[in-house]
């Protein structure tokens, strides 16, 4: 029998007001581990949706002081996404998959007759493949992404970030002069900035984490247990037989949800 959005989906809502300034957006999206939150009104009513990547979009590490003093009177209003797309509990999740592909989010908010319960993203799509996926599926390098965003360690905090933004990418690799990957820079990293500013010496180098990669030749079962049990949204392909050699591309939920879309995925039959 298939699955339906209410098998998958995180009961309850992580909420801010519309008045809640990106300092304390971000408080909330790192003290509860979300990459984003649902902004209601006084009655608890979804007005919006705004993530980590938003606040990316909204260039709050501007080292201009005039822009900066600007940004930190921004709202979660200002920035959040809306409309809020959304699916009925009831529906198949092969449907939720389509609308996520279709209208390019990486979260839905769940309705249940018209009321919100609760919210389902890319990483529960991705834990529900690890037990769901056949080992015979295809591999990491039939799915990846072959584009990457790279920049070397001296970059500034700040052109990486702009450059995340305008490429639309919610990370970038760090690699050396002979394209060794050093690690990478997401949003979450940049997360703990949005407080106090950046100081324009900043690197990215300094802000960095430890590259978690996956072999081209992994299979697609074990990205999504990889990516599940280390809490991260993108592993960096590389092929084992040449670990130094520069990186082959990333591979990420959102890879693995396109490859559920497909016609003969095991979630369309």
């Amino acid at each position: 029998m298939a699955k339906l959005v209410k098998d998958l989906m995180h009961a309850g809502l992580i909420t801010c007001k519309p008045d809640a300034t990106l300092g304390q957006v971000a408080v909330l999206l790192n003290q509860h581990h979300v990459h984003a939150l649902v902004v209601t009104d006084r009655d608890g009513r979804p007005l919006g949706i705004i993530s980590d990547f938003d606040l990316l979009a909204g260039e709050w590490l501007s080292s201009d002081e005039e822009s900066l003093a600007v940004m930190r009177k921004l709202t979660a209003s200002d920035l959040m996404s809306q409309p809020v797309d959304s699916v009925e509990s009831s529906v198949p999740l092969a449907d939720a998959v389509r609308v996520l592909i279709e209208k390019e989010v990486s979260r839905l908010l769940v309705t249940e007759n018209g009321k919100p319960v609760g919210i389902i993203s890319l990483s529960d799509f991705v834990a529900s493949i690890a037990g769901e996926m056949k080992p015979r599926r295809d591999t990491v390098g039939d799915v990846m992404s072959d584009a990457i965003l790279v920049c070397r360690g001296k970059t500034p905090v700040v052109s990486a970030a702009r450059a995340m933004t305008s490429a639309g990418w919610r990370s970038v690799l760090v690699v050396d002069a002979k394209g060794k990957i050093l690690g990478v820079v997401s949003g979450k990293d940049l997360l703990p900035l949005v407080q106090n500013g950046v100081d324009e010496n900043l690197i990215v180098r300094d802000v960095m984490h430890p590259p978690l990669t996956i072999d081209i030749h992994a299979s697609l079962r074990e990205a999504a247990d990889k990516m599940i049990q280390n809490h991260h949204h993108r592993l960096v392909v590389i092929d084992d037989q040449d670990p130094d050699a520069f990186p082959l591309g990333v591979i990420s939920t959102f890879d693995i949800v396109a490859e559920m879309a497909k016609p003969d995925s095991v979630w369309q039959k």
